[in-house]
């Protein structure tokens, strides 16, 4: 099924209306939707590279929309509807480890864990629930979303399409690359 609704989102890539749709599945990726933007991202990027840089601000405006109803959801909704959907997620402890990250590391996390591939979802629906600081969780996901979506689009609109292989083979590989860049450069500030 998982499957299925991957190839129609990909699909959705080359409808004429796929900016819309980009959008939408950007939106709803942060706080419901399994698919990430990036199944749509690529193949738009590779198809019309003069517009990779709009697609993925597309994408970042639209992810960090979602990602502040993800964070209602938590706030406000959690027992009724996060917890429910973190549970469907296998992440039903999510909250409790979350809280101690964020009592320990602040936006580091938010930072780090919007660029790997654990779920962006699972980021604004915690950070929510552990209400934590509405102003840097949404400064904090505005760098991450845009680092990440603008990183494939660079990748794609430099490399073409024998980067696509790669990206979605070791996407995990290089957003992980960025996040420990990250936590580096955090670590130099701190200590040096």
């Amino acid at each position: 099924m998982l499957r299925a609704l991957y190839d129609r989102v990909l699909a959705l890539a080359a409808h004429r209306r796929a900016s819309a749709w980009l959008a939408g599945v950007s939106f709803a990726e942060s706080s419901v939707f399994p698919i990430p933007p990036d199944a749509m991202l690529i193949p738009m990027c590779l198809a019309r590279p003069e517009r990779a840089y709009r697609y993925a601000l597309v994408c970042t405006i639209a992810s960090v929309l979602g990602g502040v109803a993800g964070y209602a959801i938590g706030y406000w909704l959690f027992e009724a509807l996060a917890e429910p959907v973190l549970r469907a997620y296998g992440h039903a402890d999510a909250l409790l480890r979350f809280q101690g990250w964020y009592e320990r590391w602040g936006a580091l996390v938010i930072l780090i864990k919007g660029l790997t591939p654990i779920p962006y979802k699972i980021v604004t629906i915690a950070s929510g629930a552990a209400k934590f600081d509405f102003l840097i969780f949404l400064a904090a996901s505005i760098v991450t979303r845009g680092a990440r979506f603008f990183l494939l689009a660079f990748l794609v609109r430099r490399y073409g399409p024998p980067i696509r292989e790669f990206i979605e083979r070791r996407l995990t590989l290089v957003t992980t690359g960025a996040a420990a860049g990250i936590l580096l450069g955090f670590a130099a500030l701190r200590y040096l």
